[in-house]
């Protein structure tokens, strides 16, 4: 019997445990995040390393160091993460591990180092969906809250509108056709200076500026699923190269708070519309940038107009972690799917 068969059958086995505790790992990108998650929907630990200001000095995320710096930091991160939830490697079932989507050197740092703890102590090792994961945030946060329903991913790297029919299935029903929103907030940021990351600080700016300024949509896209980002970003940078060509006042509040009602507004709608048409009455916002401000209180409105439930995790589980990963990989052991060898390899996309 080789590896994956022996550890199949003890998946098999931890199916019928009352307790199952699952130790994740989430490097994806710049947080080193490793996590204790009983059941899939209670956290013990889940403990983040974010590398955030050493990137910000290059307006971006470098994927070179953001590998160097997992590597020094994993360790640390695993011992913290087990002694906040007052468990040793002999009691935990299962690890789980980010295979995907993500910075390929990032990802090899998690998947390396959760192969070595898995096959030391002869545990089941379980691939998770990095996009799953954020799914499985609102788990966390939600004890009752269950698929089927309709999720926004929004985030630096995707922007979707999925049917999610079960913990493991969905159906991607529109998506972006360019840029993710979370990548248009940067480019934006970036044109007016903001510095990185261009999200939060583009919607403290829009709480103090008036949406008074009307940027070009693709009205193409108007009655579709799908969205554009790229001519967004391109109508702010027209708009500042003109005011500046004519020594004009810009007002960065103003262009922040229009661009980010141009930005979220399509979003909100198109998923109220998916979700009254699939006749689906929850709502639940994932990824980096289901935790801007405007996008919780614009969905809360809707979903309040239309009859409908909005769910969204507390904002620190909407960023990249382990917890995420952890709860999605409860779900799949009990539905015997993402079971890995030593050979589990990274991959840097997973189509939606």
């Amino acid at each position: 019997m080789n590896y994956k068969e022996k550890m199949l059958e003890k998946l098999k086995a931890l199916k019928h445990k009352s307790e199952v505790l699952i130790l994740a790992f989430e490097t994806s990108c710049d947080e080193t995040s490793i996590a204790v998650i009983k059941n899939g929907r209670e956290i013990l630990s889940n403990v983040v390393s974010s590398q955030i200001d050493i990137h910000a000095r290059f307006g971006g995320v470098v994927p070179e160091v953001a590998s160097r710096n997992h590597t020094m930091a994993i360790v640390n991160v695993l011992e913290e993460s087990l002694k906040q939830a007052k468990v040793t490697l002999n009691e935990v079932d299962a690890v789980a591990v980010t295979y995907g989507a993500g910075l390929i050197g990032a990802l090899m740092v998690g998947v390396n180092f959760a192969k070595a703890i898995a096959y030391a102590n002869d545990l089941p090792l379980l691939a998770v969906n990095h996009i799953k994961g954020h799914i499985a945030a609102s788990y966390l946060a939600f004890q009752k809250l269950e698929p089927p329903f309709v999720c926004l991913i929004a985030s630096g790297g995707h922007t979707a509108i999925l049917k999610v029919t079960d913990y493991i299935n969905h159906i991607k029903i529109g998506s972006t056709l360019d840029d993710a929103v979370g990548e248009a907030y940067d480019k934006v940021a970036r044109i007016l200076g903001l510095g990185y990351p261009g999200g939060p600080v583009i919607d403290k700016l829009a709480k103090k500026g008036n949406n008074n300024i009307k940027f070009i949509m693709r009205d193409n896209l108007l009655k579709t699923n799908n969205v554009s980002y790229s001519g967004l970003k391109t109508a702010v940078m027209n708009y500042v190269n003109n005011k500046k060509q004519k020594n004009e006042e810009i007002i960065i509040e103003d262009i922040c708070a229009s661009f980010q009602s141009a930005a979220i507004d399509i979003l909100v709608e198109k998923v109220i519309r998916v979700a009254k048409k699939q006749k689906l009455n929850s709502i639940v916002l994932a990824g980096g940038v289901a935790a801007n401000s405007y996008l919780r209180e614009r969905i809360d409105i809707r979903c309040s107009e239309e009859n409908l439930t909005a769910y969204y995790p507390q904002i620190s589980m909407c960023t990249d972690n382990a917890a995420m990963i952890g709860a999605q990989a409860y779900y799949n052991l009990i539905n015997e799917v993402g079971l890995a060898d030593l050979n589990l390899t990274p991959v840097p996309s997973i189509p939606l």
